[in-house]
């Protein structure tokens, strides 16, 4: 049986289903143009998310053929700009926009569960942000990513430019921010920044597939190969020894371990319980 979340708003959904957790912007008259309500709604799945029992996996889409257009640009327009910070202090508007970047994009990298962005449309600016804040992306086939920041000059928000340093070096990440061309699929797999694509056809069908892969994996594996993973990308060799040997002697004493054992040697499929 499935549950919604409470999100805040109409122009985001929460769902949990078949232990995955669905976060899908759903504003499609604005290509899923990111506003505050949005963010905060978010943030309210994802803190949900990253404790429930009965997720085991979280997945960000977007509705009505787009994934996310970023900031709402038109929104900026007609009200002051990005750095608009209607009634607080700057300074207190920096804080609130960096505890929302933790509590959304940092979420989405740091809880120890698989997330994964399933990518049905363009892709831009923060909402290209959050889709690499995740796991592993799959794409139509047809969708189109840029930075797209330079074109409404901005900056970047919600660490893309960190995320896609890791995924392409610094050199090719300063050509995609400085020169935010509109960036194909091919060029996008080529790059490794989107891990899988699908027709329209199949699209759905492929990203619910891999999502119910990754929720009926190993929960305890999973979490400390992301930490890993994750950690290695700012530490040393010796720390990322030290974690590894530390996690896989911990997930050695689990019971999903054993079952996967048993299974292997039974030649079946394993029930993972997440103890």
């Amino acid at each position: 049986m499935g549950r919604s979340i409470n999100t805040g708003t109409d122009a985001l959904t929460g769902e949990v289903t078949d232990g995955i957790g669905i976060i899908t912007m759903n504003r499609p008259e604005r290509r899923n143009a990111l506003t505050g309500a949005m963010l905060d709604g978010i943030a309210t799945c994802l803190d949900d998310f990253e404790t429930a029992a009965d997720v085991k996996c979280v997945v960000l889409t977007g509705a009505g053929g787009a994934f996310c257009a970023g900031g709402d640009v038109k929104g900026f327009a007609e009200g002051g700009g990005a750095g608009s910070t209607e009634g607080t202090s700057w300074d207190e508007g920096v804080h609130q926009q960096r505890l929302n970047h933790k509590a959304t994009s940092g979420k989405l990298f740091e809880m120890p569960k698989p997330t994964l962005a399933a990518i049905g449309g363009a892709a831009a600016g923060a909402g290209l942000s959050m889709a690499l804040a995740c796991d592993m992306r799959i794409a139509l086939d047809t969708a189109i990513l840029t930075t797209a920041f330079a074109r409404v000059g901005l900056a970047g928000d919600y660490g893309g430019t960190w995320f896609l340093t890791q995924l392409v070096g610094p050199a090719k990440a300063k050509e995609l921010y400085f020169l935010p061309e509109r960036m194909t699929m091919d060029t996008a797999l080529d790059l490794g920044i989107v891990n899988w694509t699908a027709t329209a056809d199949t699209f759905e069908d492929e990203w619910r597939s891999t999502a119910s892969k990754l929720a009926a994996g190993p929960p305890i594996a999973y979490r400390y190969m992301k930490e890993n993973i994750n950690r290695s990308v700012t530490g040393d060799l010796m720390t990322t020894l030290e974690l590894e040997a530390t996690h896989h002697r911990h997930s050695g004493t689990t019971e999903d371990h054993l079952e996967a054992s048993k299974a292997f040697v039974e030649k079946r499929e394993p029930e993972f319980k997440g103890r």
